[in-house]
């Protein structure tokens, strides 16, 4: 009975198919997938998000190329959201902060609706009343302004890694995505989010998946946001008309 009753909800209701733009890098889209299937109230497998997951780990690195210093990732991006396209996704979601820097014009181009994990993450913190924010993420992402714009636009001041503190940021990033952080990768990531809440940090952004998987957000004195989780929040809600 429920089954039937769900199966008829979803048909009436017409779940949008949402294309996830992954493997930048892998354990990210993991990391993504399980958390869009932990944010979405299911009774059954016919309840969840429909989805389908372009990973392409051969996608040039993003923060090298803003840094100058790179292959171009943007015709990989547009492959990946052209097909993505093609297989009938209305809705795309990329769990790879840095690569925001490339995709909003990518998502225009070929019609589909982007939930923006910077903009999930900004509002977020807007809604709870954030005045200051540290973000941790890789030093493309922080170059690029994606946070610091999206978050000073809303009334916030943001604050950063020094530079000493932000290669400590980038060899963690490096360890996740080469199997796994070692313990000094973890306290140094720790250390330095204690920085950002000592000058005066409310919140701290985890922007980085990778970021999420070495630091223990239990240790942060104050909440550690994971844009990664809020982004899977969002969608699901607009994927099944709750939002």
């Amino acid at each position: 009975m429920t089954l039937t009753a769900d199966r008829d909800n979803a048909q009436v209701n017409a779940p949008r198919l949402v294309g996830v733009l992954g493997g930048m890098g892998p354990a990210a889209t993991v990391d993504f997938y399980g958390k869009l299937v932990e944010e979405t109230t299911a009774t059954c497998d016919q309840g969840h998000v429909p989805v389908v997951i372009w990973g392409d780990p051969r996608v040039p690195d993003r923060s090298l190329n803003l840094l100058g210093r790179g292959e171009d990732p943007t015709p990989y991006l547009r492959r990946g959201i052209e097909a993505l396209k093609r297989a009938g996704c209305e809705v795309l979601a990329v769990p790879c902060n840095t690569a925001h820097a490339f995709v909003p014009r990518l998502a225009d181009e070929a019609g589909l609706a982007l939930v923006s994990i910077v903009e999930v993450t900004a509002d977020t913190l807007a809604a709870d009343g954030v005045r200051t924010a540290g973000v941790l993420a890789t030093t493309g992402t922080l170059r690029a302004g994606l946070y610091t714009d999206a978050l000073r636009r809303r009334g916030m001041t943001v604050i950063e890694p020094d530079e000493p503190a932000q290669r400590q940021v980038m060899a963690a990033i490096a360890a996740v995505k080469s199997g796994g952080a070692e313990p000094s990768h973890r306290e140094a990531l720790a250390r330095i989010a204690h920085s950002l809440t000592d000058q005066g940090a409310e919140r701290v952004v985890m922007a980085c998946t990778e970021i999420v998987l070495a630091l223990d957000a239990s240790l942060v004195p104050v909440p550690a946001l994971d844009p990664a989780r809020l982004l899977a929040r969002r969608v699901a809600g607009l994927a099944l008309g709750a939002a």
